[in-house]
């Protein structure tokens, strides 16, 4: 794809561990090493990434939206956020981020969902749950183990009576934003593949993933 060598390289330097294209509405999962830093590339723009952590070595430990929520007092996520498991543990801090508003609590699409937001019709299509069963399947990981979810470049206003909204994202072809691993951490992605509302502008595209390795590590 021309727009990867288009683009530049992760926010933050170093040595490139990992440089990897996630295909549209595909699933994605790697260790982030502590220390190494995940920049995600919205390669088209408006391209929803649904994102759960696990402490690589213990993955009973993982991200709690509601932990995270309360300790920074926001629901959006930006540069200096830590994105925390529900005993207070730091999994990974947002340390650069192109865009400025990522959403904690619109959730993971599935086909349940899909049928209950946009009909019948739409029962078959794939969705984010099933992305994260699939590549979770690879870490010994299940449907017990799925939890609220990270949705990366995905825009989730909230009115003042506390209804959401799902409208079209506020990043644009290759904004990014950079995650540093605190401890040894599994990232389970997908990349979303919702069809019927605004997070993905209708057209689900690649993204791009790519773990540096700071210089005062390598």
């Amino acid at each position: 794809m021309n727009a990867i060598a288009e683009i530049s390289p992760a926010l933050i330097p170093g040595g490139v561990v990992l440089d990897e294209l996630v295909e549209a509405r595909g699933p994605w999962s790697a260790v982030i090493a502590a220390g190494d830093v995940l920049t995600i590339v919205d390669l088209d723009g408006n391209q929803a990434v649904d994102c759960i952590l696990y402490a690589a070595k213990d993955t009973s430990t993982r991200y709690s939206a509601a932990v995270t929520i309360a300790t920074q007092g926001s629901i959006f996520l930006t540069t200096g956020s830590v994105l925390r498991a529900d005993s207070g543990q730091k999994l990974m801090t947002v340390v650069a981020d192109e865009v400025g508003i990522h959403d904690t609590i619109g959730g993971a699409c599935s086909q349940e969902s899909n049928t209950l937001r946009y009909g019948q019709h739409t029962h078959e299509q794939h969705a984010c749950v099933e992305n994260f069963l699939i590549e979770g399947g690879k870490w010994d990981l299940g449907k017990k183990d799925l939890v609220s979810n990270i949705n990366w470049f995905m825009n989730v206003p909230v009115d003042p009576d506390g209804a959401l909204g799902i409208v079209d994202g506020l990043s644009a072809p290759g904004k990014r934003v950079a995650l540093r691993a605190e401890v040894d951490t599994l990232v389970l992605v997908s990349n979303c593949p919702q069809i019927n509302n605004p997070c993905n502008g209708f057209n689900p595209t690649p993204v791009r993933m790519i773990v540096t390795r700071p210089e005062a590590r390598a």
